[in-house]
């Protein structure tokens, strides 16, 4: 039996030691300035990218509107069809997100997501927007991703 002072020591041990390996991260952005990167990304290419410029911890940053309402700016270029903006934020390190892959027409990823996790294919995204809704937005680029989703049953 392990005697429970060792245990509390050994893991007090082990989160200082990896507390130790992560440079500082400085305080938490500013509220205010990740809510207008968001809403920067949905349209705005140029805000987006000058902003970026001055801050690069927007990239993934998630703005809640409320009621776990939770949205990145690639999930804002995503659910509003913005190729462009779309692909400069991964290209700067945004996390890839199933609806922005839906939207990009990245039938690999969608596919390999929903065979995995099947109930994926109707969990709301940003808003509550579904899956399909994101393809559709993706255009003549997105018309496989489209076709799969639609296979599936969904309307």
């Amino acid at each position: 039996m392990i005697r429970r002072e060792f245990f509390v020591l050994t893991l007090g041990a082990a989160a200082a030691a990896a507390q130790q390996k992560r440079p500082d991260k400085g305080p938490p952005l500013p509220a205010e300035m990740v809510r207008e990167f968001v809403v920067a990304a949905h349209a705005n290419l140029e805000k987006t990218r000058s902003m970026l410029e001055q801050q690069p911890a927007l990239v993934n940053s998630v703005w809640d509107w409320g009621g776990g309402d939770f949205e990145t700016g690639l999930g804002g270029a995503g659910h509003m069809g913005n190729r462009e903006i779309a692909l400069f934020l991964l290209e700067k390190g945004a996390r890839m997100e199933l609806f922005a892959a839906a939207m990009l027409g990245k039938l690999d990823v969608v596919k390999s997501a929903v065979t995995a996790f099947p109930n994926l294919i109707n969990t709301p995204g940003p808003h509550g927007i579904p899956l399909i809704a994101h393809a559709r937005k993706g255009g003549a680029e997105a018309a496989e991703v489209l076709t799969y989703i639609e296979s599936l049953g969904v309307k």
